[in-house]
């Protein structure tokens, strides 16, 4: 028995053939101290073939193929050409494979028994450790980048979404989110502390920490509060009567006077405060957006906060969606389950999903039943979410109208409508608006080629413009070289029998041709004064 092993590397296919196989099995504890001398594991091994890949998008699908078990055309090529035909009564032929799957589709494409136990797997070892010295004009650095670089365009390539439905910006606006809950909380806590020795009457009317901040923030010193500033304590409390209750409380405050540097500080914490506010409700908007963008469904029946928390608890939308719908009920109750398996109590009947607005509208009876129920169509809207291809709040909306229904039941008794007549609906909804969409994408790609061809046009006409304002420019310095030479004129002969040649100075030529020609007039008779003189 002779044995091939292939080695699938980032440059290229590599066949070797292992010598006295059978010696080898038999002595598998000695292999295994031998691979990491590369004297010792030289002789066991030797190189048979070697092809490279023509370039990186061609070993990245030959890589992609292994990994999922599938022969490439060129690995296929390779072992056809490479792998002698083994004789009928003679030795036989074994390929020694690193992966189960790539060798169960060799051996039902091409015929040849593969193995991938015993020996192989630390031969494989040693010829990824030496595959350098193994093969001529290959080195480390080499060896290197073509692994990062495959590495690389390989994790690039398996990480395929959508950049507008990326489900990790929702997990970090709802932490943070939360976050900043608390931090505005403790944050105004502070203040109704700080601010509690100048004025403590103001804490028992003003209730909300954010209008308390901004309270302060236009009070500074209740000395300083008059009739005229009613009217900004009613734009920020919204109540008249709450602003004069502020006014009437300052004049007989019995809090402690304060400095003005203690005023100051205060001042600017609040000025924090009511920032981080203002921050919130922006994050707050996006986590919306985000939301109708990448799980509108889940959204839609139960709310953009508690599905975002959801999906943050999974991990992601598509865990969320591998998740039966008893898991999804649990969601966020797992120290309450493992301590009721432990001492063998009442399990929870509902984790996260308690914040939704149904459980609590439900009687106390009928929360263990609505919470089951929501969990199911959770686990539908996040399925509906995480494998369509155009986003649509139908089936969420529809969904929210079964668990409304399901409500009045065990409120009333009135029989809900069934699930089958109830999908039917958002179908034919669902590819409605679905229809609309394609046509406005369409529309956009119209407006979007228009516009290309119109700038194209535009670039187009400068670009002649320019061509133009070039083949104009020549002709304008021949005619700028004529008048030169006109200007010259040939001076008589003297006495002493010199002829000499005056040259006027070049006078600066303006693009206009009228200029031009005024010039050419005047020129001639300036010379003829001069011949005159030098004449006479």
């Amino acid at each position: 028995m002779s044995l091939y092993a292939l080695f699938e590397h980032a440059s290229g296919y590599a066949l070797f053939v292992v010598q006295e196989f059978e010696e080898i099995s038999m002595q598998q504890h000695l292999v295994e101290q031998g691979v990491t001398d590369f004297g010792k594991f030289a002789g066991l091994v030797k190189l048979h073939a070697f092809s490279p890949f023509k370039s990186g998008t061609n070993a990245l699908d030959n890589i992609n193929s292994i990994s999922e078990g599938v022969i490439h055309e060129d690995l296929q090529l390779f072992l056809d050409t490479n792998l002698p035909e083994s004789p009928k009564k003679k030795k036989k032929i074994v390929l020694g494979v690193g992966d189960v799957k790539i060798g169960s589709a060799i051996q039902e494409a091409l015929k040849v028994p593969c193995q991938s136990t015993g020996v192989v797997p630390e031969i494989l070892r040693g010829i990824r450790l030496h595959f350098h010295a193994l093969i001529k004009g290959l080195t480390l650095e080499v060896e290197g980048k073509a692994q990062l670089g495959l590495g690389h365009s390989y994790s690039r390539a398996k990480v395929k979404f959508n950049v507008n439905r990326v489900d990790n910006m929702i997990i970090q606006s709802i932490s943070l989110l939360d976050q900043l809950d608390k931090d505005i909380n403790t944050f105004c806590m502070r203040i109704r502390e700080w601010y509690g020795y100048h004025f403590p009457e103001l804490i028992k009317i003003v209730t909300d920490n954010v209008t308390y901040a901004k309270v302060t923030k236009f009070i500074k010193s209740r000395d300083d509060l008059s009739e005229d500033s009613l009217e900004g304590l009613e734009e920020i409390t919204m109540d008249s009567a709450k602003a004069q209750a502020i006014y009437d409380a300052s004049k007989s405050s019995m809090g402690m006077d304060i400095s003005k540097i203690d005023l100051i500080n205060i001042e600017n914490f609040s000025n924090r405060v009511i920032a981080l506010a203002d921050y919130r409700k922006s994050l707050h908007t996006y986590l919306q957006d985000k939301m109708q963008s990448v799980a509108p469904n889940l959204a839609a029946l139960i709310g953009d906060q508690v599905g975002a928390r959801l999906i943050s608890h999974a991990g992601s939308l598509t865990n969320l969606a591998k998740y039966p719908a008893s898991t999804v009920q649990i969601l966020g109750a797992e120290k309450a389950l493992f301590r009721a398996l432990k001492t063998r109590g009442n399990t929870p009947k509902y984790g996260l999903i308690y914040h939704s607005t149904f459980i609590g509208r439900a009687g106390a009876k009928n929360k263990g039943r609505i919470s089951r129920y929501l969990a199911n169509k959770c686990s539908i809207a996040s399925r509906i979410d995480c494998f369509s291809e155009i986003p649509s709040s139908v089936f969420g909306e529809k969904l929210r109208g079964q668990v409304e229904e399901r409500l009045s039941f065990y409120e009333t008794g009135e029989t809900p409508r069934k699930n089958i007549d109830v999908m039917k609906e958002a179908v034919t909804e669902a590819q409605e608006h679905e229809a609309i969409l394609k046509k406005k994408r369409k529309k956009e790609k119209k407006k979007k080629r228009k516009l290309d061809e119109s700038q194209a046009e535009e670039s187009q006409a400068d670009t002649t413009m320019e061509d133009d304002v070039t083949e104009e420019t020549p002709k304008k310095k021949k005619k700028k070289r004529a008048v030169q030479e006109e200007e010259e004129v040939e001076e008589p002969v003297l006495s002493n029998g010199t002829s000499e040649k005056k040259k006027k100075k070049k006078k600066k030529i303006s693009i206009d041709v009228s200029m031009e020609e005024e010039e050419i007039e005047e020129a001639p008779v300036s010379d003829k004064k001069k011949k005159k003189k030098k004449v006479e």
